[in-house]
């Protein structure tokens, strides 16, 4: 295994990790650890180059970073990548990749993300003892999705509350993007709030299965940017808002589970100009790394950790759409604002 540092002026640490007989190629990126350790999933994709998954890891730890900091976790920021199909890894690449984690000695802790699950991290601590995520343990969080789930859905109440006056979910139509382990736990709490549901996957299967179980409106992965709704819910890969994407939106809010939504910060001017309102996705989404926070912070009772964290998260999320209401600006420029705010009183 080859382990090569990556100068970058953004990151304070950046890894690629390579061993070309187990077809291994992947990034560690830590962005900030000046609220503690970097912690962030690491997760695998067929990305098209290098230069996607490491830009891909650099974007997503950058998130962490104002996610974990949005929680009011004591975390940093990282994330790790691995290019390749999810269902083709290999034990031996993921314990080879379990000792680059190690080799940064604590100051990245890595955590279940697409492609991945508490199975393939529970193998990983035969190399490293900095993963979470677990499904067995003194702390074990095991599987992050229903409580990311039930975070975002909070944020659509607090999201609709603001847009519509009220955050009865009764009769609103949702759109979702993405139907995975998030999606999907999202589609039964908003269902069982009285939602309508538009539902689009690039699993056709997994489609038919959301439509069934809850009623959903079946669009493609296409027609679902498009899709006539009250509220849209990207649940699915990154940067998927951007200037002709808004432009075709018939939403009038947007709150999901997606990292990175915005493909460019001006992205999130462009849905202010339109009017419609958009939720931080490193707030409305920080629900699965609370729950992975309670493992790596040895949390003794992790139920109501998490549950005071949820709600401290509504607050937040609250305070930034009023403060945005008042300056008559972007949400994410407010949420960002106060990230930034916070690190520099760190750093200082």
């Amino acid at each position: 295994m080859q382990i090569t540092p990556i100068s970058t002026p953004t990151h304070e640490t950046v890894l690629r990790v390579h061993d070309a007989d187990i077809g291994l190629t992947g990034f560690i990126a830590v962005h900030s650890t000046h609220l503690g350790p970097a912690a962030g999933g690491l997760r695998m994709r067929a990305y098209a180059s290098e230069d996607a998954a490491l830009t891909d890891a650099l974007r997503l730890s950058r998130g962490m970073t104002y996610k974990n900091a949005a929680a009011g976790l004591p975390l940093g920021g990282g994330k790790a990548v691995i290019m390749g199909n999810a269902s083709e890894k290999t034990p031996v690449q993921l314990l080879t990749f379990a000792r680059a984690v190690q080799s940064l000695e604590g100051r990245y802790w890595t955590a279940e993300d697409m492609g991945m699950s508490p199975a393939d991290m529970e193998l990983m601590t035969r190399q490293t003892q900095f993963v979470a995520g677990l499904p067995n343990g003194a702390h074990a969080s095991g599987d992050p999705s229903p409580i990311t789930a039930r975070g975002i859905f909070n944020s659509i109440k607090t999201t609709a509350r603001h847009r519509f006056g009220t955050d009865d979910l009764s009769g609103r139509t949702v759109s979702v993007q993405g139907l995975g382990h998030v999606g999907g736990y999202l589609c039964q709490f908003l269902h069982e709030d009285g939602a309508n549901l538009i539902a689009a996957d690039i699993d056709a299967d997994r489609v038919k299965e959301i439509c069934t179980a809850y009623g959903a409106v079946a669009a493609s992965v296409d027609d679902i940017l498009t899709a006539k709704a009250d509220i849209f819910a990207p649940c699915a890969i990154g940067a998927i808002l951007n200037s002709e994407s808004i432009a075709a939106l018939n939403v009038d809010a947007v709150c999901g589970g997606a990292n990175n939504q915005l493909a460019t910060s001006e992205d999130g001017i462009r849905l202010h100009a339109r009017g419609i309102l958009y939720a931080p996705d490193f707030v409305a989404n920080a629900g699965g790394i609370i729950n992975v926070a309670t493992e790596i912070l040895a949390i003794d009772d992790r139920a109501a950790y998490v549950d005071e964290k949820l709600d401290t998260l509504d607050v937040t999320l609250d305070a930034i759409l009023t403060r945005a209401m008042q300056m008559d600006c972007s949400p994410d420029r407010v949420a960002t604002s106060i990230v930034d705010e916070m690190l520099a009183a760190k750093a200082a």
